[in-house]
């Protein structure tokens, strides 16, 4: 698979993870008194005493970033090609408005789960070795984890209803009666996101941050 049919964005997106990736580790190296290229048990460390009013933020901000994302994403890419489509039927874009609605709920997936989250986080005093509390480290890692799947999940939902929404726009300019089968299929994929936002919020149900 070449550079052309990746696409630039995807491509670009990668070499900068990778690049990032590889600088993280040479980071640990150095702050680490190991001669190993990885000190798995300095790295341990490094993510035991994060403090989990830390992991929580990050989780919220996931849930409502990348949602967020997915749906301009999914917005740009319908919108477009709905706009230009209109140009020569402009029968087509009162109907296909649904394909935009769609991605716009991708967005509302993620402001519902990070409301749900923030309520949650609380903060938590450190143990007196710096440590944290098992039951606040398990809710902060919890809301984590339940942030970054509802995130990435609407992510990639937004893209996939924007693409088949920019399908469905130029399929109904072209013939009106394409316009129901392929909106059954963008039904289908807006259902993505609800799937990440039902383990989203089972990951979240019984986070405590607070022994009771």
């Amino acid at each position: 698979m070449g550079i052309t049919e990746v696409g630039p964005i995807a491509f670009y997106t990668w070499v900068i993870c990778s690049i990032s990736f590889v600088l993280f580790l040479y980071g640990v190296n150095i702050s680490s008194t190991s001669d190993s290229f990885i000190d798995w048990g300095y790295l341990y460390q490094l993510f035991a005493f994060v403090d989990p009013y830390l992991l929580s933020g990050l989780g919220v901000s996931m849930a409502i970033g990348l949602s967020v994302l997915g749906a301009a994403w999914g917005i740009f890419i319908t919108g477009s090609s709905l706009i230009g489509a209109a140009v020569k039927a402009p029968r087509i874009t009162s109907k296909n408005l649904v394909s935009v609605i769609f991605c716009e709920a991708v967005a509302i997936y993620g402001v519902v789960v990070a409301i749900l989250l923030a309520t949650k986080t609380e903060t938590v005093n450190s143990l007196e070795n710096g440590d944290y509390s098992a039951s606040s480290k398990a809710a902060g890692y919890a809301i984590f984890a339940s942030g970054a799947t509802v995130g990435f999940a609407n992510l990639v939902c937004g893209v996939c209803v924007g693409v088949v929404g920019s399908s469905c726009a130029l399929s109904d300019a072209q013939n009106s009666a394409l316009f129901v089968k392929i909106l059954v299929i963008e039904i289908f994929g807006s259902a993505l996101g609800l799937f990440g936002v039902i383990i989203g919020v089972i990951l979240s149900a019984h986070a405590r941050f607070k022994d009771e």
